[in-house]
């Protein structure tokens, strides 16, 4: 049996110790027997070491402190084995423009996005750039093992968190960056989504038709203008981050109770999801297991275990350091955003992707603003990928899914519940043709909400997970219109169908991933979710510090700042001349004030000599490929593009 500590224990020698393990651990997973040696401290790592954790290996946590970034060192169970090292930065090549999540999110872009509904920059109040670049540390560690099980020779590999966010703007930066001039329209994050009823109920709304959508607001008695008017930046909200709307939807739900809401919703054919409560999702089966939450992912392997005969791929090109996916195939048939990130990760790691589209092409090709002859969001999402037109609906079409999957090493999909089956292209009828086949879903809610869910969509998982009630302004939930879940979500899927690859290689056997946006959003809850619901977020018996993260305006440009906690914010007191004890709305008025009288890139020299990390916000995405800290990262061609965002090594 083995014993486990709390995340950040230590042992006084300074000898490693197991540390806190995934609750349902993989042990039959593609790591099992490895184990995984933790050094440094960066939010980031720690995810990486849960996930690594629950697809088998053992994690160790080294007592040792690395500031700039964290270590994470796996090493086989067979001797002689070489070991594999994983590094994680906060900037791009060992930079040091950013130090923390807060400087992250100001130096990408990503606070800009997310606060384009308020009009201002604003922080994510999620550690969502660290969490996404955990995850892309595990992609990087498992195609290094795919790699070697195919003959190529990889010892390092890394990524930084400054990359994950630029790839979690790369829609926002490719259309700011296009042939065509994006407008975005200001906005009102009182005219919703999310609504309130009149008893007070906080939800969400979602459609994907127009039919739905009128239906719904013409019974609840608002203006047929209004309604044909909110149609369009309701569909928009997704590529633009911002939703405004006419008052008098907001108005009209504001008449009737939820439940009311939610039984017209239902007659109409609105999807409605109620905001909850992180206490709510706590108590979810599908999301907390004995107090820790789930993989975000399920495997489900196929065939005879006795009959299977590991053997690696012995068609196509080999496998490069640079390219450590090279000679592998992946179908993808997904719409939107999430399974195309999944891809695009298995692409830029080298793989050859097909994407099924239908006869006319997928629609979004279209969307304005276009980079060349194709939407610039597009293009971010789907660059180099092969495409395959068919009808799923048809003979044919179905057909010629099979003889792509019959080929394939992987096929993704994300389409609704009960599709597959439909199209006679389910995990049983593609793995019929290809045993070996590894068979990834990725879906709104999995099978979380039952057989009927609503429509699953970023938003509304937002709203069920509890991220919107995380996220609230002022006591009003306010998730972000930044598409969050629908790129964690790819990145969850893509981590999913590569631990299946692996274990495919080294089982002969194909399987099947699922992963949903709901389990998803789980990654950036790990901390709330597992807390104690009686102790303090700052620990027992201490006073949290004041956030005075900021952005603040300056007297040019907005400045993000990291101080959150004591010691930070007495540091930026005494250089500003405040008193460090002052409530924490007095001491956000007075560092207003002081910040304005000089520009941000003065600010920033003058606080790093102070020992306080800040960076300058970038507001304008049109520039970042100019920016010092995002230049590593990108690349221009129709429009800017993010690089892949690892870095291997043999």
């Amino acid at each position: 049996m083995r014993t486990t500590v709390p995340i950040n224990s230590e042992t006084a020698s300074g000898t490693p110790v197991p540390e806190a393990e995934c609750p349902v651990r993989e042990d039959s997973g593609p790591l099992a027997g490895h184990t995984v040696l933790y050094t440094g401290r960066i939010p980031a790592a720690d995810v990486a070491l849960r996930h690594l954790s629950c697809l088998g290996a053992t994690p160790l946590r080294q007592p040792a402190e690395e500031a700039d970034g964290g270590t994470l060192r796996l090493t086989p169970p067979g001797a002689g084995e070489p070991s594999l090292t994983c590094r994680l930065t906060w900037s791009c090549q060992g930079g040091r423009e950013a130090a923390d999540e807060t400087t992250v999110q100001a130096v990408t872009g990503m606070m800009a996005v997310h606060g384009r509904r308020r009009g201002v920059p604003t922080r994510l109040p999620v550690d969502y750039a660290s969490a996404c670049a955990g995850v892309l540390a595990v992609h990087g560690v498992l195609a290094s093992l795919i790699a070697r099980e195919r003959g190529a020779d990889i010892s390092r590999t890394g990524t930084s968190v400054t990359h994950a966010a630029l790839l979690t703007v790369c829609q926002y930066l490719a259309a700011a960056t296009a042939d065509e001039e994006e407008f975005l329209p200001a906005d009102s994050p009182e005219a919703g989504p999310p609504f309130r009823s009149r008893d007070g109920v906080w939800f969400e709304v979602e459609a994907l038709d127009p039919v739905p959508w009128q239906s719904f607001w013409t019974e609840l008695g608002v203006p047929r203008d209004d309604i044909r008017r909110a149609w369009r930046p309701f569909v928009l909200r997704y590529p633009k981050a911002v939703c405004p709307l006419p008052p008098s939807l907001s108005a009209a739900v504001r008449s009737r109770d939820f439940a009311g809401l939610a039984a017209l919703a239902d007659r109409t054919g609105m999807s409605v999801c109620r905001v909850r409560t992180l206490d709510e999702r706590r108590g979810d089966s599908d999301a907390v297991l004995g107090g820790r939450v789930l993989p975000p992912w399920r495997f489900t392997p196929y065939g005879d275990p006795a009959a299977a005969v590991p053997a690696g791929s012995g068609a196509g090109a080999s496998p490069t350091p640079d390219a450590p996916l090279r000679g592998l195939t992946v179908v993808e048939a997904g719409r939107r955003i999430q399974a195309p990130m999944a891809t695009r990760v298995t692409s830029l790691l080298g793989a050859r992707v097909v994407r099924i589209e239908p006869l006319d092409g997928d629609p979004l090709r279209g969307m304005p603003p276009m980079a060349g002859d194709c939407s610039a969001r597009f293009t971010a999402l789907n660059k180099g990928k092969e495409v395959v037109h068919a009808d799923l609906k048809s003979p044919a079409g179905r057909a010629a899914v099979l003889d792509l999957a019959r080929e394939a090493d992987a096929f993704l999909h994300n389409w609704a519940p009960g599709k597959a089956a439909v199209f006679g292209l389910d995990s049983d009828d593609l793995l019929a043709v290809n045993p070996r086949l590894v068979y990834a879903h990725s879906s709104g809610w999995g099978d979380a909400l039952g057989e009927h869910p609503p429509l699953g969509t970023d938003f509304m998982a937002q709203a069920h997970s509890g991220l919107a009630d995380m996220m609230a302004v002022d006591g009003s939930p306010r998730p972000s219109l930044m598409t969050m879940i629908d790129v964690l979500g790819g990145l969850v899927a893509a981590e999913g169908l590569l631990a299946g690859l692996l274990r495919r290689e080294r089982t002969g056997r194909g399987l099947r991933v699922d992963s949903s946006l709901l389990s998803a959003s789980t990654v950036l809850q790990y901390q709330e979710i597992e807390r104690p619901r009686n102790r303090s977020a700052h620990g027992c018996g201490t006073a949290g510090a004041p956030v005075l993260d900021g952005p603040w305006e300056t007297a040019r440009g907005w400045l993000a700042l990291s101080a959150r906690s004591h010691t930070s914010v007495g540091r930026l007191c005494r250089l500003l001349g405040l008193v460090p004890s002052a409530s924490e709305s007095v001491l956000r008025k007075e560092v207003a004030a002081r910040l304005a009288e000089r520009p941000a890139d003065e600010w920033t020299g003058v606080l790093a000599a102070a020992g306080v990390s800040s960076a300058v916000v970038a507001t304008d995405l049109r520039l970042l490929d100019r920016s010092p800290a995002a230049r590593p990262a990108l690349a221009r061609d129709e429009c800017v593009l993010v690089t892949a965002p690892w870095r291997f090594d043999a």
